[in-house]
């Protein structure tokens, strides 16, 4: 097989393999919950934890492959996204497992951000198209099947099995990696913005940290200010940094090409806007509707499995349909499917989910390939990487901001209605419908009260969850306008400065 079927292959695997990580934990969330004993809080950070490492990590992952070698720094990657996993497996507590999903981040980081690089370096013209066909069906194939296999897993060797399942994987890949990928590197590679990265990433912990524990510390409090005031300081001081630096790791000239502005916005909605909701549907089909991990992936099909169709033909036809349509057809799919998924009731049927699954599974299919094209098509070859760094930043950022930011919603609408509902309840009833829905709620009173709490919990649940759809729904309209407006072709990169792609360096 040719050394570019090779690199597509591996660079699928690697990516069904992060974001399987991301599907398949959400449907093990509320087994977590329960054999560690972790809050809401602690549920988000398992998410949060994995998005916040590798969006902080993913602009200089990308960098180094194109000083070092993408081969090189994808196969690193790798290693210590297996490690890591391993780890998470054995985790015995909330911590140590956060910590693990951290170092899976960096690993993933690695991975994620020479992915699209490696595609851009093998693949050019019609083929070009149809590799990022496959690598989007490879991610619709992950957010297809992660449910199921994850529902499979939990429910028939425990949740830890969910990350085991990674590392003979892992090891496989990283071997196949070495022998067939050729470890290409740019000419003139920049330095690493070490500046640049301590910024980023204290401004992204500040902020996440901030949107998570506000609900539980007080918005008004003295850590949430600081934490909040201290996000915006970094960030804006990264900003500064990366404008005055010779070497930057995010180049912020870019963002005078409106088509890079409207992928990378497209990228955030989608992650923010539909992805970040898998934590909060899982709860609901788990916690609300009282569905076995197993019957929640099920659940979970008809959205995924029409992405997984979707994504390919998407890939084929955006040679002879601008990448713009796609991306604004997909994201307006995404919204009226939460606008279907909105408007629940305490007492609704799962069915009432189907429709708005249907039409959300096609846009996210119809969306995935173009984002990746257009990631690295906007930007010269020889800094391909650090395109597909900063676009899955942005897919990453949205994930751990609208999980976090969505959460605080969620929980603030669901403590409300609580106190509504129940004025005398428990301290921290409120809580625990938020990160375990009615069931988990019930269980922690009296008999007696339990026919009361259960409702009253459903009502709060089903509250803040029709609240965060309908926010879901708007930024997901907002972004599908930006796409469509913004990605012009005039802003690709052409054909013949494509075919300069820089030469290998020495294994």
């Amino acid at each position: 097989m040719e050394r570019k079927w090779w690199t597509l292959v591996l660079v699928s695997i690697a990516t069904f393999m992060l974001l399987l990580d991301v599907t398949v934990v959400n449907v093990a969330l509320p087994d977590i919950q329960r054999e560690l004993n972790a809050s809401l809080s602690s549920l988000q950070w398992v998410v949060d934890a994995y998005s916040l490492m590798l969006a902080a990590c993913l602009l200089t992952a990308g960098s180094l492959g194109d000083r070092l070698g993408r081969r090189r720094v994808f196969s690193l990657g790798f290693g210590v996204f297996t490690f890591a996993s391993f780890l998470c497996g054995i985790s015995g507590d909330p911590t140590l497992l956060n910590l693990a999903r951290g170092l899976q981040g960096v690993g993933g980081a690695a991975m994620f951000a020479t992915s699209l690089a490696l595609i851009g370096q093998e693949f050019h013209g019609k083929d070009r198209a149809t590799a990022f066909g496959v690598w989007g069906a490879a991610i619709g194939g992950a957010v297809a099947i992660g449910p199921l296999v994850g529902g499979v897993i939990t429910e028939n060797f425990g949740w830890e099995w969910i990350f085991f399942v990674n590392v003979p994987i892992g090891l496989t890949a990283i071997a196949l990696t070495e022998r067939k990928l050729a470890n290409v590197a740019a000419q003139d590679p920049q330095r690493i913005d070490l500046p640049g990265l301590a910024a980023f990433s204290a401004g992204l912990f500040l902020l996440i940290f901030g949107l998570i524990r506000g609900n539980p510390e007080g918005w008004s409090s003295a850590p949430i200010v600081a934490s909040l005031a201290g996000a915006a300081v970094c960030l804006l001081g990264f900003v500064a940094i990366e404008a005055r630096s010779s070497h930057p790791m995010l180049d912020l000239t870019l963002f005078r090409k409106p088509a890079f502005n409207g992928v990378s916005a497209v990228a955030f909605g989608l992650s923010a806007g539909m992805f970040a909701l898998f934590l909060y549907l899982t709860i609901y089909l788990q916690g609300v509707q009282d569905f076995s991990p197993l019957e929640t992936g099920l659940r979970f099909l008809p959205l995924t499995v029409l992405s997984f169709i979707a994504s390919p033909i998407a890939g084929s036809l955006s040679h002879r349909i601008p990448i713009r349509v796609l991306l604004g057809a997909g994201l307006t799919m995404v919204g009226i499917g939460l606008l279907l998924m909105h408007g629940l009731s305490a007492d609704s049927p799962e069915s009432d989910l189907l429709l708005g699954f249907l039409i959300a599974g096609i846009g996210i299919g119809t969306a995935n390939p173009g984002i990746g094209q257009a990631a690295i098509g906007v930007v010269p070859p020889q800094k391909a990487g650090m395109g597909s760094g900063i676009n899955t930043t942005f897919r990453q950022v949205g994930i751990a901001t609208g999980v976090a930011s969505l959460g605080a919603v969620f929980q603030s609408q669901v403590n409300s209605k609580i106190s509504e509902l129940l004025p005398h309840a428990q301290a921290g009833l409120g809580e625990i419908v938020s990160s375990g829905g009615s069931v988990a709620a019930a269980k922690v009173v009296p008999a007696a009260q339990r026919p009361e709490v259960t409702h009253a919990a459903k009502v709060a649940f089903v509250s803040g969850f029709n609240e965060i759809l309908l926010i879901g729904a708007i930024l997901s309209f907002v972004v599908a306008a930006a796409g469509f407006f913004l990605v012009r072709s005039s802003d690709f990169v052409q054909a013949s400065e494509e075919a300069g792609v820089a030469e290998p360096v020495p294994a």
